[in-house]
C-alpha cells in the first residue's frame, strides 16, 4: 500500500489536484481518502489549510 498526500490553503485548488490524481491513477485500487481541515489566526487573517491522505495500492 502507499500513500498520497495533498495540502492546498483552498478547497478548490485541494479538489483539482485529488481530481487530477485520480485522473492520472486509474490503474490504482483506491483503498481510502481521508481529509482534514484546519484553521488559525494570524493577527487579524484567518489562514485555512485543506488537506488530503489518499491509500492506494
Amino acid at each position: 500500500m502507499k500513500v498520497k498526500l495533498f495540502d492546498e490553503s483552498h478547497e478548490l485548488d485541494l479538489e483539482e489536484d485529488i481530481n487530477n490524481f485520480l485522473e492520472d491513477n486509474k490503474d490504482k485500487e483506491i483503498v481510502d481518502i481521508k481529509f482534514q481541515v484546519s484553521i488559525s489566526i494570524y493577527k487579524d487573517e484567518q489562514i485555512y489549510c485543506f488537506s488530503a491522505m489518499i491509500m492506494y495500492k
